[in-house]
């Protein structure tokens, strides 16, 4: 399976792509992946061999909906997205990490280093997941941390068409700096699109030097029809 052409990960702007991310906390990126192939990916949400757990929200209370994670050997496209787009990510979350001050190691340039790293460190559970979504069903603000070793940013595509598929299930994105109002942003790609974002804070320049500010991400109520995602995170759980 191939990602659609001319684009794919190897043709977005990678440069552009990282400033917007770094202005903004995400970035969103159009046409990643082929009709054809956001239809071959939801359909895993039906084959059990493929995933290791499987979660309701509303047992959590995180909304409403299930996800399920993917075990190891991911899928090709999966492990192939996974790989591929790490290495143009990792510049710039080593500096986030300078600016925040944080004293870890820097991320490495591959991600079979870094998920070296966070096996060793006991975080050895794959996180990459497809989520379902029905009429009612949501996702409560949240951020996704799965151990000590965190890379600062994750990516989810949207497999289903928005209008088509389904109504309402907007993406939403809210940031909250100190001492002022939270800021929100509710945005509806298309089928194919990604958006990667903040897994947690980032670095917002002040008089003083940079501060931290926290993002936390959900979706809206949907309204009618399904909606399939697929979440890529690039640290392992415990």
């Amino acid at each position: 399976m191939n990602m659609r052409e001319p684009l794919g990960v190897n043709g977005i702007a990678w440069e552009s792509v990282c400033a917007h991310l770094d202005d903004r906390g995400y970035a969103p990126i159009p046409g990643v992946l082929a009709e054809k192939t956001c239809e071959e990916i939801a359909g895993y949400y039906a084959e059990d061999n493929r995933f290791r757990s499987r979660i309701e929200m509303s047992r959590y209370a995180f909304g409403r909906g299930e996800y399920k994670y993917f075990a190891y050997p991911l899928p090709g496209i999966v492990q192939q997205l996974r790989s591929s787009i790490y290495p143009h990510l990792a510049a710039l979350a080593n500096r986030w990490a300078e600016r925040l001050g944080r004293k870890t190691d820097s991320f490495p340039q591959t991600l079979a280093e870094f998920l070296e790293r966070c096996h060793r460190a006991g975080q050895k559970r794959p996180t990459p997941l497809l989520l379902k979504y029905g009429a009612g069903d949501f996702n409560c603000l949240h951020q996704d941390l799965y151990g000590e070793i965190v890379f600062p940013f994750q990516i989810t595509f949207f497999l289903s068409q928005h209008g088509r598929d389904f109504e309402g299930g907007e993406f939403v994105l809210a940031e909250q700096q100190p001492r002022r109002q939270s800021r929100v942003e509710v945005l509806s790609p298309e089928q194919g699109a990604a958006i990667i974002f903040s897994v947690h804070h980032r670095p917002v320049r002040g008089t003083r030097g940079y501060y931290r500010a926290n993002l936390r991400h959900g979706v809206s109520t949907v309204h009618s029809g399904q909606r399939y995602t697929l979440g890529i995170i690039f640290h392992d759980a415990k």
